[in-house]
């Protein structure tokens, strides 16, 4: 341009601006990314390596805001750094070069013989811009598959929800991730057995975060029995029952006995996994089943609810060994049967519950709930809490709706003309301490079988309430849900 006579004032100004700096920068930017020439270059492997040298991989991070995700740890014997794990979603993982199990030689080009895992991340958080590892890779890297779970956490812990700040055996408080009970959680990582990396949902988090496996919880939940022997069996509920006061046909037996083998083995499982479940119109409705404590009003509303349709909703005709009365009929109020017939049925478990009431038996039986089922309606019980892993099961699908009472002083005015069915008293006005058993019964309800609640729903007024409950039967039934597994996989009848 500079020979070219006579070049024009646009000319040397487009000249000037394209020898600029930044625009020379942005030109050398747009041809490497064009012609992909932007991997690090490495300097050239000698020739005269030793057939026994190790392979190595060079690794190099770009250090931003976000922490580097992966955690060390130190060999006892021989004094090597390892990575300890790679946590789901961090910089290293998304990277990919970094693999728990690798072992670290260097970083930033000075060697971590000798040094303590502390020292290591010490002088990489004093690090700025690229963060240069050299690696031994580890050979062979465990494949991780994703599930989705429901925490539960075991019902005899001290610590129904969970907190990695106050866990001293978690090896990375900062790298943990507290959760409630009840809270559903994505999976990823179950390569370690004593620590699992999971997300909670939903989530806007990418990083995921360390949570105890199933293992290490049930080496807790030993830990615990063996040092607190007594006081680790469920106590009973309820003093004052709306039927009759359930209870085993051993008259002697506790509250323990009403668990199934299932039941049992679901209580004190700390996670469930569960999938995304939604009800085809043609199958048959889910049963609904309503938990809460006595006097709360459970019964009222089931029984309102069906008032309202009972050509959608239905109630299961219970079983009874108590003779029927002039008026009743076989089949409509009752199954009116022997006490014989009775026990065989006890026997061989057809019973989602039962108990006894001034010598009589009565249960509440899964062909009663399946002939509701069947027949097109909505099937609608109330059970004891202790039945509840009666019903979730692969057939009968059941909506677990928990009736939790108000606060005591609406209790008192919502209940001043009410009554209520004891032990000693077929009705009787509620008293002061009705009020604070039902307080008490809600508390241990909620921290035993919160995890298995679906819908929760406070009864401050039967009208309100009789809507919420009638919205939530429609959600069980038209929209998706997330179940147990074994629901949609089923392995065995429970």
């Amino acid at each position: 341009m500079r020979t070219v006579p006579n070049t024009s004032a646009e000319a040397r100004e487009l000249y000037s601006l394209l020898r600029e700096p930044h625009l020379q920068a942005l030109i050398s930017t747009h041809d490497m990314v064009a012609q992909k020439d932007y991997d690090p270059v490495l300097p050239p492997i000698p020739d005269n390596l030793p057939d026994d040298e190790e392979a190595m991989r060079i690794v190099c991070l770009v250090k931003n805001k976000q922490q580097l995700g992966a955690t060390i740890k130190r060999n006892g014997i021989t004094g090597e750094i390892f990575v300890a794990r790679v946590i789901h979603g961090g910089l290293a993982d998304r990277s990919g070069l970094l693999h728990a199990g690798d072992r670290i030689t260097e970083v930033n080009g000075y060697s971590v013989n000798g040094l303590e895992p502390e020292q290591v991340i010490e002088r990489l958080a004093r690090s700025q811009g690229t963060l240069m590892f050299k690696v031994v890779p580890i050979t062979d890297r465990p494949v991780n598959n994703q599930t989705i779970v429901s925490n539960g956490m075991f019902t005899d812990l001290p610590f129904p929800d969970y907190s990695p700040q106050q866990d001293p055996a978690i090896p990375c408080a900062e790298a943990g991730m507290d959760f409630r009970k009840g809270d559903l959680l994505e999976i990823v990582d179950q390569s370690d057995s004593l620590w699992w990396q999971a997300k909670k949902l939903p989530s806007t988090s990418a990083c995921a975060g360390l949570i105890p496996s199933t293992n290490l919880l049930r080496r807790k939940q030993k830990e615990f029995w063996c040092t607190n022997i007594e006081g680790i069996y469920l106590t009973g509920f309820r003093r004052s029952l709306r039927l009759c006061r359930r209870q085993s046909l051993n008259t002697g037996s506790s509250q323990q006995s009403f668990y199934t083998r299932s039941g049992y083995n679901a209580l004190n499982n700390p996670y469930e996994e569960v999938v995304r479940y939604q009800r085809n119109p043609q199958d048959k409705h889910r049963l609904v089943a309503l938990v809460g404590p006595s006097g709360v009003g459970v019964n009222e509303l089931r029984r309102r609810l069906i008032k309202i349709n009972p050509v959608t909703f239905q109630g299961a005709v219970p079983h009874t060994t108590r003779a029927a009365r002039s008026y009743e009929e076989s089949g409509k109020e009752y199954h009116f049967i022997n006490r014989e017939l009775f026990e065989n049925m006890v026997y061989n478990n057809r019973f989602l519950e039962y108990g006894e009431y001034k010598d009589n038996f009565y249960g509440t039986s899964r062909d009663a709930v399946k002939d509701v089922l069947n027949s097109g309606r909505i099937c609608v019980i109330d059970i004891e809490p202790h039945a509840i892993q009666s019903v979730r099961t692969h057939e009968l699908k059941a909506y677990i709706i928990y009736v939790k009472p108000p606060t005591a002083e609406r209790m008192k005015e919502t209940r001043k003309d009410a009554q209520i069915t004891t032990n000693y008293y077929d009705n009787r006005p509620f008293k002061e301490e009705d009020f604070q058993e039902m307080e008490e019964a809600a508390r241990k309800m909620e921290s035993h079988y919160c995890q298995f609640f679906d819908s929760v729903m406070v009864n401050d007024g039967l009208q309100d309430s009789c809507v919420q409950l009638l919205r939530a039967v429609r959600r069980a039934q038209d929209e998706p849900q997330w179940v147990p597994a074994s629901w949609i996989r089923p392995t065995e009848e429970f």
